[in-house]
């Protein structure tokens, strides 16, 4: 335990970094004010450097971190001197208290900050505690953003692995919905902590992502060796028309649910060929929707007997071979040793690329995508841990977060609040405080 010191208000209100002596308080019931002097040396005439003269005293009024439960107000006299040469007036420079014309503390905006990226709290709340409105609040939390994380020039170090996904960043009728998310996966890749959100850039297409790349650093783009994505073909051609020596994997989960895709197709292909009509209770082949998207290792054995006594009707053949090959992909992704998988991957799509009988019109169009990606698919089994599994969790994060704030209609807040929900700064926000 440090040894005790005599009380000290300027101490325990931290406002002796800020430059600040409290010289009165004044408790009112619903907020608390700590009138303020500045404690810094008065600077000289901005234009001739001359030493001013105490000309009057103006009154700044500054939005603390609260204490006693309720917001507390900084209530500085900030004096101001006028040049006896030139006459020019200035004011006292309290810049270390706060930012030009911010109305918020220094030290409320670390609050505020912290309290986003490490409570998630909304901003409404943040604003509640200190007092302040919306508005005042977002504008203090973002330029601090800004100034202090997102133009960190060292962010974008080390990067060698990333993920590209599309995520939809509004459910309205008009405007654009979709922006392109691009997540760090180097530290999933190399077991050196959780992934975190890079960029988000606006709409989703390959000059989305081409142009977000082409903004980095030779050295960003010399760093990156592999691209992880979904089965959209615009983000890989970004990526090899802007990095040299790249490598596009194609997701497992996309493939998996490509598979499951085609599968869920055939089924419904069949209940409208069998019964001419939509699956409804009772029906066999949509009684066992979820039991056919099942890993077969993970059936119990009623839902074996279930999916076995679908299959022995001759009407549902081409479901159970379009099921085993779904099963296929499957196995080769749960395969222990990346060889087997690879192994067992190269087999399905040569057994199913070409010459499939008619009747199986999703098999054969699951073999033409694989067939034309398969490079790109067969590369994960060559980089292991190569998913966008973090992407998606990402996403998922991204969705609590507009939750949260009950919805985004402007697109430079729900980017910037992103990245300070998924940008991974908390270790950083951590050390600020």
């Amino acid at each position: 335990m440090r040894n005790a010191t005599s009380p000290c208000l300027d101490s325990f209100c931290r406002l002796d970094r800020l430059g600040l002596t409290v010289t009165a308080q004044i408790i009112e019931p619903g907020h608390s004010v700590l009138v303020c002097s500045p404690t810094t040396p008065a600077i000289p005439c901005p234009d001739c450097a001359g030493v001013g003269t105490r000309h009057d005293t103006v009154i700044r009024k500054l939005a603390h971190v609260p204490f006693g439960w309720k917001p507390t107000i900084l209530r500085i006299n900030v004096p101001r001197y006028r040049c006896p040469d030139c006459a020019r007036v200035w004011r006292h420079d309290v810049r270390a208290a706060a930012p030009s014309r911010g109305k918020l503390s220094r030290d409320a905006v670390t609050l505020a900050v912290k309290h986003i990226v490490i409570d998630r709290l909304s901003i409404a709340k943040i604003a509640a505690i200190l007092g302040v409105a919306w508005n005042t609040c977002s504008d203090a939390i973002l330029a601090s953003a800004e100034e202090l994380l997102f133009h960190d020039p060292a962010r974008l170090d080390g990067v060698t692995t990333i993920g590209v996904d599309e995520h939809v960043w509004r459910h309205t009728r008009v405007g654009d919905k979709f922006v392109t998310v691009i997540i760090d996966l180097t530290p999933t890749r190399t077991n050196t902590g959780p992934s975190r959100l890079l960029a988000m850039v606006e709409g989703r297409s390959k000059q989305a992502l081409k142009t977000w790349l082409q903004q980095q650093s030779d050295a960003f783009r010399d760093g990156v060796e592999i691209v992880a994505m979904d089965g959209f073909t615009g983000y890989k051609t970004a990526a090899v028309e802007t990095i040299d020596d790249v490598t596009a994997v194609m997701d497992p989960f996309h493939v998996v649910a490509l598979a499951g895709e085609k599968l869920d197709q055939c089924r419904q292909r069949l209940q409208q060929a069998t019964l001419a009509h939509r699956g409804r209770s009772g029906d066999p082949l949509y009684g066992i929707r979820r039991v056919a998207r099942t890993r077969a290792r993970l059936l119990t054995v009623r839902q074996w007997f279930r999916l076995l006594s679908v299959f022995h009707d001759d009407c549902h053949a081409p479901f159970e071979l379009t099921w085993e090959a779904y099963q296929r992909v499957i196995d080769a992704y749960q395969a222990p040793d990346p060889a087997e998988g690879k192994q067992i991957m190269e087999a399905l799509i040569d057994a199913i690329k070409t010459g499939v009988p008619a009747g199986l019109e999703e098999l054969r169009t699951l073999g033409l995508t694989l067939q034309r990606r398969r490079a790109d698919v067969l590369a994960f089994f060559d980089h292991p841990g190569t998913s966008n599994g973090p992407t998606e969790a990402i996403n998922g994060l991204i969705e609590h977060l507009r939750g949260t704030a009950r919805g985004f209609r402007n697109l430079h807040h729900y980017i910037a609040r992103s990245l300070l929900d998924a940008g991974g700064f908390r270790p950083l926000i951590h050390s600020y405080l």
